[in-house]
């Protein structure tokens, strides 16, 4: 039988018949090492990074361990955002459908308390949350942990980076004692094996060879005052004119003067960092996915499990601290088919971190001359698409073809004018080429979408 299929797992009949529904046949690096282990009921790190396949790892884990008829929290997933916690609930849920009555409840802030404690007084088998909301509901003493069986820490390294080891710290000693711990991080740092150390029990190691494929990806080196690093920011952008640029610094204040400078300079560029409140991150994120600003600025903390699938190129403004982080942000150019880029900036002060990185990617920098950053003759194009958010969501069953059949239809608009389109629970978004805007805008402000008024704004 071929080690690579889910079928050599020994898995229950009703999820391999889900697997195979799903179009799930052959299992991912991850899954491959990974499974075996957390079906043994063995304590687990490993060093997996966004879109390896890690959550249908330890979702088909802890399914294989929850007792349908016993209404306890019998296993806990901590993610560090609201984002990547929904995420891992909906494919947990897909991965679950064969299972008769598997109730999975997701805590995180941003939305009311008083759902989610009369989602938990009716009992739930799976938790999917967030530290800060986690800790809220232990406080209340609305949520028991005592009879987990299977706890998943996802994204380790990033809900540490986040200031979140104390809260951690009291979620997990709320658990069973006598328990399964799985942690993944798509780095190790010295923080993250301190925390293993003191929560896992004798577990097993699992790297992937690469934590991403970066031969496709061109990496330039620049050497650079730290008083020039916005201005050489700006000159590689003027040259090369990237579709779309994440942009890395590594403080909350250097994000915020990055972009407001390139802003300044005819960029269309956005901050993102770590203490924004919830919509306007979500904001900020989907006008970047959906094309309707070309630049994103970022703190690694805040960029950690962007949903970009095309990305022309990196820049790192700033060194990372530690050379995994600086082959993690890279990577998230040159995915699939596609050649990346990657400028990296190097004051004097970085020698060091600058030789880690060297060796971490087995081969010397390739220095490139800052005077060979000139712009190109054309100015700078506007964003091709803007992005309008309104009223109504999935709580008023709307759905994104509702949105589209109401701005193709009633509107008029051509199909091709519109892009992604995103619908939460209450508001819905979507993206519209710019020239088309108004018009949109004009149509849905004030206007019906499946039966109900909405109102709509700009971005």
């Amino acid at each position: 039988m071929n080690k690579t299929e889910f079928s050599s797992l020994g898995l229950s009949a009703p999820l391999l018949s889900n697997l195979d529904g799903l179009g799930y046949h052959q299992m991912t690096p991850i899954q491959a090492r990974a499974l075996p282990v957390i079906l043994s009921g063995g304590d687990l790190i490993a060093q997996a990074k966004t879109g390896s396949g890690k959550t249908a790892a330890f979702g088909l884990g802890l399914l294989s361990r929850i007792n349908p008829r016993w209404f306890a929290v019998q296993a806990l997933v901590l993610c560090p955002t609201r984002e990547l916690a929904d995420q891992v609930a909906r494919e947990i849920r897909r991965l679950a459908r064969a299972i008769d009555n598997i109730k999975v409840v997701t805590l995180t802030g941003g939305t009311p308390m008083g759902p989610q404690i009369g989602s938990l007084s009716h009992g739930a088998h799976i938790v999917v949350g967030t530290p800060g909301r986690l800790h809220d509901h232990l406080f209340r003493e609305t949520l028991d942990l005592s009879k987990v069986e299977t706890l998943v820490l996802d994204e380790a390294d990033r809900m540490v980076d986040m200031g979140f080891y104390e809260e951690i710290t009291g979620i997990v000693d709320a658990c069973a004692k006598k328990r399964q711990t799985l942690l993944f991080s798509a780095t190790y740092p010295d923080n993250i094996r301190k925390l293993a150390a003191r929560f896992l029990k004798n577990p097993e190691q699992i790297r992937l060879e690469s934590l991403n494929d970066t031969s496709r990806i061109e990496q330039r080196f620049y050497k650079v005052s730290p008083e020039a690093r916005i201005s050489t920011v700006a000159a590689a952008l003027a040259h090369f004119r990237p579709a779309s640029t994440l942009v890395f610094c590594n403080t909350k204040e250097q994000v915020k003067n990055m972009a407001r400078d390139l802003t300044a300079q005819g960029f269309s560029s956005l901050a993102l960092y770590g203490d924004l409140e919830q919509r306007d991150r979500d904001e900020i994120l989907l006008q970047f996915a959906a094309g309707c600003a070309s630049v994103l600025v970022a703190t690694d903390v805040a960029a950690r499990g962007l949903d970009i699938t095309t990305l022309a190129c990196v820049v790192n403004a700033d060194l990372a601290h530690d050379p995994e982080i600086h082959i993690h942000r890279i990577g998230r150019t040159g995915r699939g088919h596609d050649k990346g880029l990657a400028l990296s900036l190097v004051v004097p002060s970085d020698g060091k971190r600058l030789a880690q990185i060297e060796v971490q990617q087995q081969g010397p920098a390739n220095w490139r001359d800052v005077k060979e950053l000139v712009a190109q003759a054309a100015p700078a194009a506007a964003p091709a698409m803007a992005l309008i958010c309104m009223t109504g969501g999935k709580k008023d069953k709307i759905r994104p073809g509702d949105i589209l059949g109401a701005l193709t239809g009633d509107a008029g608009l051509p199909g091709a004018a519109i892009g992604k389109i995103s619908v939460s629970d209450n508001i819905s978004y979507v993206a519209i080429e710019r020239s088309r805007a108004k018009e949109a805008l004009a149509h849905l402000d004030g206007g019906r979408v499946k039966g109900r008024n909405v109102k709509a704004r700009l971005i």
